[in-house]
C-alpha cells in the first residue's frame, strides 16, 4: 500500500527574536521566506499548506491553503502540527519551519525512507550535531497522543517524538541546509546567498 503524504509549512510562531514581525513574510531576495520554502518543497510533495496564526489573507494570496492552530495563544510548533494532522487527508504529513530557505532537496525522500525502514510514526532531521525536530514526517495516527500531550501542558517537541519512538535521520552531508533565519540581521546576511 502506498503511503500518501502532504506537507505543511509552519509559520504560526510569534518570531520574538525578530521583534514580533511575521517571520514567514519577511523578504529574502525580494521574496517572502515562506515562498522560498514552498519552492524547495514543491518538487518533493504536491499537496502543500501553510499553518499561520496571523496575516492569513496575505499567505492565502499564494494560492496555498492556510489554516491556524486550533489551540489559542501561540502554543508552539506542536500546536500547528496537531491541527495539521487532524485536518490531513493523507497518511503522513511532512512539516518544515518557515525560516529555513535552504532546506534539503531530498528531505522527504530521506525521512520517508527512515519511516519505511524503521516502521515508526515519526522521523525527523539531524545535522550531525543538532536535532531539527521541526523538519519531520509524522503519521496522522499520532494525533490523539499529541492532543493528550498538549492537554497536559507539555510543549517539548523532542520529548514527545521520543515517546513515539521517533527516529533521527542523518543529514550531516547537508548541514548548511538547516541554517535558519531568526533575526532581521540573519536575513540581511543570507540575502547574498543563492537560494
Amino acid at each position: 500500500m502506498t503511503m500518501t503524504i502532504s506537507a505543511v509549512i509552519l509559520a504560526g510562531g510569534q518570531a520574538r527574536r525578530m521583534g514580533g514581525v511575521d517571520k514567514g513574510l519577511q523578504l529574502l531576495n525580494q521574496k517572502p521566506l515562506f515562498m522560498h520554502i514552498y519552492q524547495r518543497l514543491k518538487p518533493q510533495v504536491e499537496d502543500i499548506a501553510i499553518n499561520a496564526n496571523r496575516n492569513q489573507a496575505i499567505y492565502a494570496e499564494s494560492g496555498l491553503p492556510v489554516f491556524n492552530d486550533e489551540l489559542e495563544d501561540f502554543q508552539g510548533p506542536l500546536s500547528g502540527i496537531l491541527t495539521a494532522l487532524k485536518r490531513a487527508s493523507t497518511d503522513f504529513v511532512l512539516f518544515v519551519p518557515c525560516d529555513c530557505p535552504f532546506l534539503p532537496k531530498n528531505l522527504l525522500a530521506k525521512l520517508k525512507s527512515a519511516v519505511d525502514f524503521s516502521q515508526v510514526s515519526i522521523a525527523y532531521a539531524h545535522d550531525g550535531e543538532r536535532d531539527h525536530p521541526t523538519f519531520c514526517l509524522v503519521s496522522k495516527k499520532v494525533a490523539p497522543e499529541l492532543a493528550r500531550y498538549l492537554a497536559q501542558g507539555e510543549r517539548k517537541m523532542l520529548f514527545f517524538m521520543r515517546q513515539q519512538h521517533a527516529v533521527a535521520v542523518d543529514f550531516s552531508e547537508d548541514k548548511a541546509a538547516f541554517q535558519n533565519i531568526n533575526t532581521l540581521d540573519d536575513l540581511q546576511k543570507q540575502s547574498d546567498r543563492t537560494v
